[in-house]
């Protein structure tokens, strides 16, 4: 790769950093953000300063040893001891400051992106493109992580990073003057003649710490990828974790337990072979860095000590020298000191600018027209579906449904009967036409979705269960053909893992009897129900749409349940296309 093609790459990736961190300094907390980040600053520049001071120590306390001066070495003890004070109180409310802006930060970017994901389904839209595998890149591994996780390395890493970068700037300018005037000239023959390099010790430093930058990032530069990379492992391995406990019950029936064993352990294993890898980077990165330190420890006291032997400068002066020398080569190995951190920050802020910009690209709304209107009836018109993959399901589909109509849905299993539904409550991103869906609508997936709380918090999701009384929501309860769980309002459980499948369905209906829709559009809302069962709640559905001069749509494979329908809508492939696509036969 080309020096210019990476610093066009590095520009990118500042650019987008930028992007990332800009916006919580231009939110609704801007003013505090910004005077947390100014006091920040003005610390470390104080922090920088004394650190000035105790360079100029060095010498006055190094001179009255060495001349045996003892009332000056009992004033530079009192000196040291007020310099070491305003440094403590300097050092912690540098660290006081820094933590509350990486908690506020964090906080703020953690709720921004939460709202982001969460609004107009973009976190559905996301796993769809995820697991239909249409474009890896497209679509960001485990988004759980990258909120919880990134948020938290991005906000830390970039105000630590960018404060000791700050630091090593303001370090490197301040004791730059005083080593050039300290370290005097170096002079040296050269065919016959005579030459002087003035601030010679200063040319060291630069030299020395350039040539050790350049090194390390030869050493170190699989981290980047590597840092990456183990991210997204660890989080494949976690999410497997979850999907095992969640889907518990299912693994126990099938005794897949040897199968998930084996699955976990695969994805373990991919996670200790990227480590290793990680490790053996870090390991010859350490050993140079180490090597590098070791060195620059003594390296000053070599280059001063002529001049020291000779007469030329005192103990104190050689102290001084060999101090500025020590943060101006701090300063300068910034770069070699923060390789790893640098890598890891890397890693992160791609992972997060890639998540921004999935969400960005997800939040863009679909060419589908999707009104909740005031009139009468569902209307659909020039409805085209598509699937994740490309190929086309259904194409310029029209639909009326008037109150009091019943409709049942059907047709072969992936005929598109539930990508339709999704289209009509208007989640479905690949879709373009009009749908009007009437304002009193409710929709019945087939997996309905429990939160971990309360009954009555589960019953009346996502509304506040405040709103319905207690009578009110055991009457749902007995409605659905659940009065044994009437008097359990108040207990907190796992309920999508507690209850059966046909309990779970007639929850979900209980919920809609909670609610009273005018509308109901139902997907195998009873399918894991016998036929009495079955029967007697489409008896209080169909009653209830009546009662709000509405109409019920059902998605259904069995043939029991056309009986409770007055029309029937059928999907069928059709026969002049080799792909498979469907039209709507309306009967």
């Amino acid at each position: 790769m080309s020096l210019l093609h990476k610093a066009a790459e590095f520009k990118v990736f500042l650019v987008r950093t930028w992007a990332l961190s800009l916006p919580y300094f231009k939110s609704e907390e801007k003013w505090r953000a910004r005077s947390l980040l100014a006091a920040i600053i003005g610390l470390n520049l104080g922090f920088v300063y004394t650190l000035v001071l105790f360079n100029e120590w060095n010498r006055f306390f190094y001179d009255a040893l060495q001349e045996k001066n003892y009332p000056v070495f009992i004033e530079q003890l009192f000196r040291y001891t007020v310099l070491a004070f305003i440094y403590v109180i300097i050092a912690v409310y540098k660290f006081y400051l820094t933590q509350q802006l990486e908690m506020r930060w964090r906080a703020w970017m953690t709720r921004h992106y939460l709202r982001r994901w969460l609004d107009h389904q973009v976190y559905y839209h996301l796993e769809l493109t995820r697991y239909a595998q249409l474009a890896p890149d497209q679509s960001p591994d485990n988004p759980d992580q990258r909120m919880q996780e990134d948020l938290n390395l991005f906000t830390t890493r970039t105000v630590g990073l960018s404060m000791e970068l700050l630091n090593a700037l303001v370090t490197f300018v301040s004791f730059v003057g005083i080593l050039w005037a300290l370290s005097g000239a170096f002079t040296f023959h050269l065919g016959g003649q005579e030459f002087e390099i003035p601030g010679f010790m200063l040319w060291v430093a630069i030299l020395y710490c350039g040539v050790g930058t350049v090194l390390t990032h030869y050493v170190g530069r699989r981290l980047i990828p590597l840092n990456y990379e183990q991210q997204r492992r660890e989080a494949d391995f976690r999410h497997h974790l979850v999907r095992v406990r969640e889907y518990s019950e299912a693994i126990a029936l099938d005794r897949g337990e040897t199968v998930e064993n084996q699955q976990l352990n695969l994805r373990f294993d991919h996670v200790l072979r990227n480590y290793l890898q990680l490790i053996d980077a870090k390991k010859r990165l350490t050993m140079f860095t180490s090597t590098f330190y070791q060195a620059s420890a003594v390296f000053p006291f070599l280059v001063a000590a002529p001049r020291f032997f000779s007469g030329a400068i005192q103990l104190g002066a050689m102290m001084q020298i060999a101090s500025a020398f020590s943060r101006v080569q701090d300063s300068l190995s910034w770069f070699i000191d923060n390789y790893d951190n640098l890598a890891a920050w890397r890693a992160t802020t791609d992972r997060l600018t890639h998540f921004d910009a999935a969400i960005r690209n997800a939040s863009r709304h679909p060419p589908l027209q999707h009104e909740t209107g005031n009139g009468q009836g569902l209307q659909v018109s020039k409805l085209t579906l598509d699937l994740p993959t490309g190929s086309r399901l259904l194409a310029d589909t029209e639909l009326r449904v008037q109150p009091g109509d019943s409709i049942l849905l059907s047709g072969p299993s992936g005929s598109g009967k539930s990508t339709l539904f999704r289209a009509l409550a208007g989640i479905w991103p690949l879709a373009s036409g009009r749908v009007e869906l009437p304002a009193s609508s409710m929709f019945i997936p087939q997996h309905p979705y429990f939160p971990n709380a309360s009954l009555r918090d589960a019953l009346a999701y996502p509304e506040p269960a405040a709103n319905y009384d207690e009578a009110t929501l055991q009457q749902a309860l007995r409605d659905a053909l659940l009065p044994q769980l009437a008097d359990q309002l108040d207990v907190v459980d796992a309920w999508s893992q507690k209850l059966s499948g046909g309990e779970l369905q007639r929850l979900a209906l209980a919920r809609v009897f909670l609610k009273k829709p005018a509308w109901v559009f139902a997907d195998e809302a009873t399918s894991a129900l016998d036929e009495e069962a079955e029967r007697n709640l489409y008896g209080k559905l169909m009653a209830m749409v009546k009662a709000g001069n509405g109409a019920i749509v059902s998605i259904a494979h069995r043939h029991s349940v056309a009986t409770y329908h007055s029309h029937t809508w059928t999907l069928i492939q059709r026969s002049d296309e080799t792909v498979a696509r469907f039209e709507l036969k309306q009967a």
